[in-house]
């Protein structure tokens, strides 16, 4: 198995045949006479880049069986399909000339955009481990550094934050040119490059989260196609598809991670529910990541109320999560605070034993400010049933 460095020296290599491959194509297009003539392609320097294009074309490497084709004309072949369209004298003749004359930017193109797709999966999980640790750094710094320290313009150059600036170059050098750089990007560089306390603050308040919702929005394809084997779904219609339809989803094809992807998912296509969040997990017993975000109801005689609710995603098929479990995470959501969380959320592919109930049903009936609710397995599956779209997404369907 190849490793990530080494696979990273591959794409990089791929990167710069194609940059080069753009650069080479301006100079042919560039070449290619605007009307209808013939000449002796030996006077100018088309050949000689064709040549150089194709040398560099061939060593791009397939994508998933694919290969880009390269379409390069003969100059004087090119003045012979324009004559052709011109005798013809039809509109659509001489665009689909014109289209075939320069389908190679177009191939270009459409290479670059499937490598980009395959380079955010190759960095895809050192990313979201990389950003986790950069998490746990942050909050460290916080407890050394809380607000209201003193001097503000006190220099850092303790191990964390070392570590933190390394963390980022390490981000910057995943993200590539296949993802874009995010909102803040800039501002935290410049932080980090100062170091100072006041700069440290501006981090943990501003850049970082800005920074990790960017790249955490950038890091799933949505506008990536889910694959569909059928060609026409009359047909499928006139199939007359019969048997019985499973229910219950698959919670077993998901990873912990995915299953945190999931609910994040969910509640970021939810009405009502604002700014999620990703937060960190290694202090996590299972160093699951919690998500933070804020659920908004409408009251006609007291107006907007938002409460910031905290989830914990935990993917256990094999045990419930049972009372020590339950009050192990409650003990965590004071790590999250301030901002006061108003409710404990545990979200399980599984199931809670009754304890667990109990104590999360008298809880809420004490004078606590923080509630607690429990979903278990029937919970999402109730939620996921008005959308599909999502099940599909994430695989969840069962067969028969």
């Amino acid at each position: 198995m190849p490793s990530l460095t080494k696979a990273l020296q591959t794409f990089d290599a791929v990167q710069s045949n194609l940059d080069k491959l753009g650069v080479l194509w301006n100079e042919i297009s560039d070449l290619i006479p605007k009307g209808i003539a013939f000449v002796d392609s030996s006077e100018n320097a088309y050949d000689d880049r064709c040549r150089t294009f194709t040398d560099i074309a061939k060593a791009l490497p397939k994508i998933d069986g694919w290969s880009m084709p390269i379409d390069l004309y003969d100059l004087n072949a090119i003045g012979q399909m324009r004559l052709d369209a011109a005798e013809l004298d039809e509109f659509s003749c001489k665009v689909a000339v014109e289209d075939a004359i320069y389908a190679q930017g177009k191939h270009i193109q459409d290479y670059r955009y499937r490598f980009s797709k395959k380079r955010r999966a190759l960095v895809r999980a050192k990313l979201i481990e990389t950003m986790e640790h950069v998490d746990n750094l942050i909050l460290s710094l916080g407890k050394l550094y809380p607000t209201g320290f003193q001097p503000t313009d006190q220099s850092l150059n303790n191990p964390e934050w070392l570590d933190l600036a390394s963390s980022v170059a390490l981000i910057n050098t995943l993200l590539g040119d296949s993802i874009k750089r995010p909102k803040g990007w800039s501002d935290l560089n410049r932080h980090l490059h100062f170091g100072l306390v006041c700069d440290l603050f501006d981090i943990i308040k501003h850049d970082w989260p800005a920074v990790k919702q960017g790249i955490e929005a950038s890091l799933y394809g949505n506008d990536e196609a889910l694959p569909v084997d059928v060609g026409d779904l009359g047909e499928l219609v006139s199939s007359n598809p019969h048997g019985e339809v499973v229910s219950g989803l698959a919670w077993e094809t998901l990873s912990p991670e995915s299953f945190e992807r999931l609910i994040f998912t969910l509640i970021s296509r939810t009405p009502g529910y604002e700014n999620p969040q990703w937060l960190t997990g290694t202090n996590a017993p299972d160093r699951g990541r919690d998500l933070s975000v804020s659920r908004v109801t409408q009251d006609q005689l007291g107006g907007t109320l938002r409460h910031r609710l905290i989830i914990q995603c935990k993917h256990w098929l094999s045990k419930s999560v049972s009372l020590p479990d339950l009050t192990a995470a409650k003990g965590q959501m004071t790590l999250w605070e301030p901002p006061r969380v108003d409710c404990h959320v545990i979200a399980t592919s599984g199931r809670f034993t009754s304890d667990a109930v109990d104590y999360a049903e008298k809880h809420n009936q004490s004078d606590s400010g923080l509630r607690i609710e429990l979903w278990a397995n029937s919970h999402p599956e109730n939620l996921l049933a008005s959308r599909p779209a999502i099940i599909a997404e994430f695989q969840l369907r069962q067969s028969n």
